[in-house]
């Protein structure tokens, strides 16, 4: 899928131990995203943060333990991204989800070169 010119952003802040049906949430909404035919889903985990419960979360002292904050990002046309949402509705219980104009300067997987191609000895 191609995307250049104005986007929309979708931002979606969750907490790493979020689940969906036994599975990670982030995982849900990227397969979800996927399937809706977005052009494209990037989930990061954030070192430290907070959010609504003012509660700090960190990596620190115990990582395997804490829910670390988790962004998915997903660009793409703005009715695609305005289509996407109502599936949102019952995923986030808990989390921000922000939407913000960006200009996509070039998104394109046709762009890319191939990889190289490792030659045997």
């Amino acid at each position: 899928m191609r995307v250049e010119g104005g986007a929309l952003r979708l931002t979606i802040l969750i907490g790493s131990r979020d689940q969906w049906h036994h599975k990670p949430l982030y995982a849900e909404i990227v397969h979800r995203a996927h399937a809706a035919g977005l052009a494209g889903a990037t989930v990061q985990r954030g070192i430290e943060g907070f959010g609504a419960s003012s509660r700090i979360h960190h990596n620190r002292l115990l990582p395997l333990s804490e829910d670390l904050p988790v962004a998915i990002i997903i660009v793409d046309a703005e009715q695609r991204i305005r289509d996407f949402l109502p599936q949102l509705d019952t995923l986030v219980t808990k989390g921000l989800i922000v939407l913000d104009p960006v200009e996509a300067v070039r998104v394109s997987a046709a762009q890319s070169p191939p990889p190289a191609r490792r030659r045997g000895r």
